[in-house]
């Protein structure tokens, strides 16, 4: 049976290392092949937070947050390996939502219609027309 993944299993990973994985190619190449097993729901977060990154008004401490999210999801090497079924991409899940509580007041309308736009020219209008902003 597959342990769930909490916030202390994080406490002992260095993020900083998965920072530097972090490329914006790396990150489009890891949902375009994995979409099916990320979920749209996570890529769609993980968009959201790609835009608050770029944005002028992010504080650097929040960027850093977003950046290691972001190349954890990209690493296959993490808590839970990616390939694992079903439970491959829960650990990537909570390093996500990790940096979505540090940069939830950055999220604005906008940030959501560049993700949303991004998506789209990725994966289509079909798959993104009943996405939610949750």
């Amino acid at each position: 049976m597959t342990k769930k993944v909490t916030e202390d299993d994080f406490k002992s990973i260095n993020m900083d290392e998965y920072a530097k994985n972090y490329s914006e190619g790396s990150l489009w190449d890891k949902v375009r092949e994995n979409v099916s097993s990320i979920g749209l729901s996570l890529v769609y977060k993980a968009f959201q937070l790609y835009y608050v990154a770029q944005s002028d008004a992010c504080p650097m401490k929040v960027k850093a947050a977003i950046i290691a999210a972001l190349g954890y999801l990209i690493s296959p090497l993490d808590l839970v390996m990616d390939p694992i079924p079903v439970v491959g991409y829960s650990d990537d899940a909570v390093a996500i939502a990790f940096a979505l509580t540090a940069a939830q007041m950055y999220i604005t309308d906008e940030i959501k219609k560049q993700a949303k736009e991004r998506m789209r020219e990725i994966f289509g209008e079909k798959m993104v027309a009943n996405l939610e902003d949750a």
